[in-house]
């Protein structure tokens, strides 16, 4: 997956190596765990609350919406 995204933006090896040099120089050595670790637990959160919009969607699959309009006589 990473590798077709890669493509779409025509980043190449020596491109990723800048960047992470980049990276590197910026934030330094000690500071790039703690972002990793933010990053993933911001990945989990997503994915957590995609699962969330799922099972969400599984289950109003299950029991369909009541009818909204009443008939009056």
């Amino acid at each position: 997956m990473a590798s077709g995204i890669l493509l779409i933006f025509g980043l190449g090896t020596t491109e990723l190596l800048l960047i992470a040099l980049v990276v590197l120089l910026l934030f330094g050595g000690r500071k790039i765990p703690e972002l990793m670790k933010g990053l993933g637990k911001g990945v989990k959160s997503f994915k957590d609350g995609v699962d969330g919009v799922e099972e969400d969607r599984k289950s109003a699959g299950n029991n369909p919406p009541a009818d909204k309009t009443e008939k009056k006589d």
